[in-house]
């Protein structure tokens, strides 16, 4: 299984309606709405590296409201609890 993260730049107007596009795709596990220099980061998770360029450059690139990407690709996954424990820092779930 291969990771990729995609950093994406989308018209702010259209965000919601992105993301959902975008989730919606298959290959693409998740996708997050966050602050900083992107709208939106997705997780795209295939076997190989012909459906990354695939998933990225044939469908998520050319969907309507996505102005800019940048697509990293993992080499080496840590520990789940590890990654979830970094994604909950700062979350108070007793609020």
């Amino acid at each position: 299984m291969i990771s990729a993260i995609v950093m994406i730049k989308a018209d702010v107007q259209r965000i919601p309606e992105v993301g959902q596009a975008i989730a919606n795709l298959s290959g693409v596990a998740e996708v997050y709405s966050v602050t900083g220099d992107v709208d939106l980061i997705a997780v795209v998770k295939v076997a190989g590296h012909d459906e990354i360029a695939e998933v990225v450059s044939d469908k998520l690139n050319k969907v309507p409201g996505v102005l800019d990407s940048e697509t990293h690709i993992a080499f080496r996954t840590y520990a789940s609890q590890d990654l979830d424990a970094a994604f909950a820092l700062g979350l108070d779930e007793d609020a």
